[in-house]
């Protein structure tokens, strides 16, 4: 192993809550890099932000003079030879897995190496692994792929197989926890924000800027209390919780705000041409889905955690275990980008109601 990798501690690999297996795994690849990378983990593990610090690692390795530089560059995902390719759309298409191998056969900008970064690679259409797969087994010398994907569908098991896989789980609340506190955060809201994460970074770096994040648990935690078997309470709720989960976006709508603004400087500067505006666009529509998704997924665990709470003390357990089974099947159907308000409708008319005291 070379005295580059085994004895220092890139500080950005360091930065990677929670995923010490990983960032392990990662300083010792880089005596010896291969050809190709596959990071899998639900998304907000840490593994985008692991693999700009990688490929910071990579790039400083091949030019050791600048090598301080090389690495800000990539954790900032702005350096010329780290490549990084996103779906425009919500699957990765076979058009755009032709650009991708004509961008690996290009040299890279500054020095012998790039670093070819694929965000989302499980939503990859059927025919894209094949079509990738030569390239990716025998990439340029001068090019490293990074693929990130939140799992391995059935069709890219021969595509990973030619790649060294790096797992990364959901972060753990008390990681999350403790890295919020060491930000500055009171430690009784760190907790809260933590236990709400759902073992995402991303999601708590939202979650404590968000004033209206406990009201929208107890909403959540109100929910087995009110139902009444009526129609009309059910209506009542789902119309509440829309709201809140409208409110919900407020800290990222600010954040997408700053970064149009920002835009809107260089598209005046350097003009629109490569400005990225089409790929800013599909990442914002990307991560409003993605907020909604876990502020429901979040509600949904929220009311089951009451559920089975009450499992050996119910009078009528059965109709409980019914009930998580029927949050299970619409934690699911959340996969499909299905109707909200009809998904909601459809799970409390079936859920039992609890009493009061025993809902909180």
């Amino acid at each position: 192993m070379s005295a580059t990798s085994a004895e220092t501690s890139p500080s950005a690999l360091d930065a990677v809550v929670g995923q010490d297996r990983a960032v392990d795994q990662l300083r010792n690849a880089l005596a010896q890099p291969l050809h190709a990378y596959l990071f899998v983990g639900p998304r907000g593990s840490g593994k985008r932000q692991a693999a700009a610090a990688f490929a910071g690692e990579l790039l400083a390795a091949a030019d050791p003079e600048g090598a301080e530089r090389h690495r800000r560059l990539a954790v900032a995902e702005a350096h010329p030879d780290l490549v990084i390719f996103e779906p425009q759309g919500r699957a990765l298409l076979v058009d755009e897995a032709a650009v991708l191998i004509t961008e690996a056969s290009r040299a890279p900008v500054e020095g012998q190496r790039k670093v070819m970064m694929v965000d989302r690679f499980h939503t990859a259409e059927p025919r894209v692994a094949p079509k990738l797969l030569k390239t990716i087994e025998e990439p340029p010398a001068s090019a490293i792929f990074i693929l990130l994907a939140e799992e391995v569908p059935p069709e890219q098991i021969t595509i990973s197989s030619r790649c060294v896989q790096i797992d990364f789980g959901p972060v753990s609340s008390e990681a999350i926890e403790m890295l919020l506190v060491s930000e500055g955060i009171d430690s009784q809201r760190a907790a809260v924000v933590a236990s709400a994460s759902a073992g995402s970074v991303e999601r708590a770096r939202l979650l404590v800027d968000d004033e209206r994040f406990v009201a929208r648990r107890d909403a959540w935690l109100s929910v087995p209390s009110r139902l009444d078997g009526t129609g009309a309470a059910v209506a009542i709720l789902v119309d509440e919780l829309a709201e809140l989960i409208d409110e919900a976006q407020a800290p990222l709508v600010a954040k997408h705000d700053l970064e149009r603004e920002a835009l809107d400087q260089r598209e005046e500067e350097l003009g629109t041409r490569g400005s990225g505006r089409k790929s800013l666009e599909a990442r914002h529509k990307r991560e409003v889905r993605a907020v909604r998704d876990d502020e429901l997924k979040f509600g949904l665990a929220t009311i089951a955690a009451l559920y089975r709470d009450q499992l050996t003390s119910h009078a009528r357990p059965a109709l409980l275990v019914d009930g998580l089974d029927r949050i299970t099947k619409a934690n699911d159907a959340l996969s499909r980008n299905p109707n909200e308000t009809l998904l909601l409708q459809a799970l409390f008319v079936g859920l039992p109601g609890l009493s009061p005291n025993s809902a909180h």
